[in-house]
């Protein structure tokens, strides 16, 4: 697939240019003019730069690129490193970021609700990209807890009232901690995020909401890997996911 016509489906279905984020989404960085062959993760980190490299792929696809707002943008040090290794093997960067967490169906949150089995019903927060919705079941907040837990493969941070009855939970993946007053005013019982504030306890302890803090790379590795999927199954493009594990 060509390069620009990659770039323009991607763009296209998952509606990048309506957001308003803190990075540029899309093509961040031009390699060569065709696309067989992606590796996916989560990051766009010299760890998976160098994995595209012995792979020899064509594109890295990632859901955190490069170029944020407030970051030094001098190409100095690693970030030279980084530059100069995807330049000298001619590798396209493709980033997506709050477009990859709001998808219905590709995105962050969605494939978290699937992973989760959890029935998505609505939206909130900037942009939409928070989900609100309900347990398959009625539960607790530390049952809810346990079985995050279970299906991301680490132990979530579970803050508040571990017995109150969960119907109704808000999530959004990655950094959303500052989404929990948004999520208890649409109505949630449990908040979940990857992050966690210092003050996020005192609140989730007084409005007696609980938050679970499930990881910030583990709410996130989802999205890119159904996008890449998606690609291999409409484009018949080679998509491989390389999951680098970040405690974070």
């Amino acid at each position: 697939m060509l390069r620009e016509d990659l770039r323009a489906y991607l763009d296209g279905l998952l509606e990048a240019p309506r957001f308003r984020d803190y990075c540029p989404n899309g093509l961040q960085v031009e390699g060569r003019t065709e696309t067989k062959r992606i590796l996916c993760g989560t990051t766009a980190s010299q760890a998976l730069i160098d994995a595209a490299i012995e792979r020899n792929a064509d594109a890295i696809l990632v859901h955190h690129g490069w170029f944020w707002k407030g970051e030094d943008g001098r190409i100095t040090g690693f970030r030279k490193q980084r530059m100069a290794a995807l330049l000298r093997h001619d590798i396209n960067l493709f980033a997506y970021h709050l477009p990859l967490d709001a998808h219905p169906v590709l995105g962050n949150n969605a494939q978290l609700a699937a992973k989760f089995g959890w029935i998505v019903s609505g939206n909130f927060g900037e942009q939409g990209i928070g989900f609100i919705g309900a347990p398959a079941a009625r539960t607790t907040a530390v049952q809810l807890a346990q079985e995050v837990g279970a299906a991301l493969g680490r132990a979530p941070l579970l803050l508040g009232d571990g017995n109150r009855e969960v119907k109704r939970v808000a999530w959004c993946s990655g950094g959303a901690q500052g989404y929990f007053e948004q999520a208890i005013a649409a109505g949630a019982d449990i908040f979940l995020s990857g992050e966690v504030s210092e003050q996020t306890y005192h609140l989730a302890v007084e409005t007696g909401v609980p938050y679970i803090a499930a990881g910030h790379h583990a709410t996130e590795r989802y999205g890119v890997q159904a996008l890449g999927r998606h690609l291999a199954e409409t484009h018949g493009i080679e998509c491989e996911y390389l999951d680098l594990d970040n405690p974070v």
